[in-house]
């Protein structure tokens, strides 16, 4: 029995498929004890990118929700964060992620670092289960969206989870406006 439908997608609980989710995903879902409130759903991993899930699914842009890895330096010191924003917008890396950072300039981690030091799959990653000590920039909308479809840190699957249920997990941080628009 699914615990989650969004679009033409039915989540069952993670406890009942935990083998959908990533290493590091299923360590902090457990350990915020969301288990039996956290939904995954298997797709075919051709359909994993944000536009492809979109179109098979039938979801708007506003369910579903992206995970951007940024770096930047201040004398000498490299900044590592995460950025959450819904599909119809973008993160804002020029202006709130480098204030956020404190840095002259952000940029997004190249693919193979991203994954490296995250333990996730490119197109797959996921605000959950990110490295010790990382701020995890959510955008508000993200947070108000009565469910949002997520990377599990595998290609082929995803994560449905209650917006709300983002905040309480370690590293979030509810920041207005880090999504731009790109309606």
């Amino acid at each position: 029995m699914p615990l989650y439908e969004l679009g033409a997608l039915s989540a069952v609980p993670a406890s009942e498929r935990p083998d959908l989710l990533a290493p590091p995903v299923l360590q902090a879902i457990t350990t915020a004890s969301l288990l039996e409130k956290t939904g995954v759903v298997e797709i075919d991993p051709d359909m994993s990118d944000t536009a492809a899930t979109q179109e098979a699914f039938g979801l708007p842009g506003d369910v579903v929700a992206n995970c951007v890895i940024v770096a930047g330096r201040r004398a000498g010191v490299e900044k590592v964060a995460a950025c959450v924003v819904l599909a119809d917008s973008r993160a804002d890396i020029n202006s709130t992620v480098k204030r956020l950072l404190d840095v002259r300039k952000a940029s997004f981690v190249p693919t193979e670092t991203a994954t490296s030091t995250t333990g996730m799959e490119y197109g797959g990653i996921t605000p959950i289960g990110l490295p010790d000590g990382w701020p995890v920039y959510v955008d508000a909308r993200v947070i108000q969206q009565d469910l949002v479809l997520l990377g599990s840190g595998i290609r082929p699957s995803k994560v449905v989870i209650p917006g709300i249920l983002l905040s309480s997990l370690t590293g979030i941080q509810i920041v207005d406006d880090l999504g731009i628009s790109v309606a």
